[in-house]
């Protein structure tokens, strides 16, 4: 591939495949990559008898600020998880698993990024058109998992949102953003890589024809002509 498309494409896959992987280590390995929050104004719980300010969700698990000590607690790690709230008079509200298992998509779109990455290393031609075709594809699945992101988000404001007694806070976390970001750097990506094999593929096309011409010329031109051919009249 060109040195002008495959420097900028490997660049755009390195910097997604970074940021998903960051995504999909989340909470409960690293509580600031969260993919939503919630800050409550009044006393709430998830479940313990402890108070919260502040509730995170992640890919794995979700981590709860206590409100006396300001210490994090996170739940055990696991595909698919419940996350419940509870408000100081009993009321509880509940985010099930089937708004948690798509986050499993954040380490897959990571895989398939990765893969587009190691393809894209490559000069040759089919190879560099699969990997075209395998960011687009990285980028669909990230996409995926953006919207499940988007559905978590509005999900668990509207259940934070009915708790009594109760003002709840919710915004998107940092790894919403970068989850947006990635997507981004893909399509870029993918541009990038496809117009890199249409230049290398127009120029040696193009340098195969002059190349043929050339090789015909100079065979023709190393030809010995006969002695007698010299003595003879020229037609034209």
């Amino acid at each position: 591939m060109a040195r002008v498309f495959c420097v900028p494409g490997i660049f755009f896959l390195v910097a997604a495949f970074v940021l998903q992987t960051l995504v999909s280590i989340s909470l409960r390995y690293v509580s600031d990559l969260d993919i939503a929050r919630v800050h409550f104004d009044g006393a709430a719980n998830t479940g313990s008898s402890q108070a919260v300010s502040e509730l995170r969700v992640g890919v794995w698990s979700y981590c709860y600020r206590v409100e006396q000590s300001g210490d994090f607690a996170c739940s055990p790690s696991k595909h698919g998880y419940t996350v419940n709230m509870i408000s100081s008079n009993g009321d509880q509200e509940s985010i099930g698993t089937s708004w948690t298992r798509g986050l499993v998509l954040h380490p897959i779109s990571a895989a398939v990024i990765l893969f587009a990455l190691l393809l894209s290393f490559s000069q040759h031609l089919t190879v560099t058109l699969f990997a075209s075709l395998m960011s687009f594809l990285a980028a669909f699945f990230v996409l995926i998992a953006f919207a499940c992101d988007i559905a978590l988000f509005a999900y668990l404001k509207r259940r934070a949102s009915k708790l009594d007694n109760v003002i709840a806070h919710t915004k998107p976390g940092a790894g919403f953003w970068m989850t947006l970001a990635s997507f981004l750097l893909l399509l870029l990506a993918g541009c990038t890589v496809c117009l890199g094999r249409r230049h290398d593929r127009r120029r040696l096309g193009g340098g195969t024809g002059l190349a043929t011409t050339s090789n015909a010329y100079a065979a023709n031109a190393t030809v010995p002509r006969p002695w007698y051919k010299r003595f003879a009249r020229n037609k034209y």
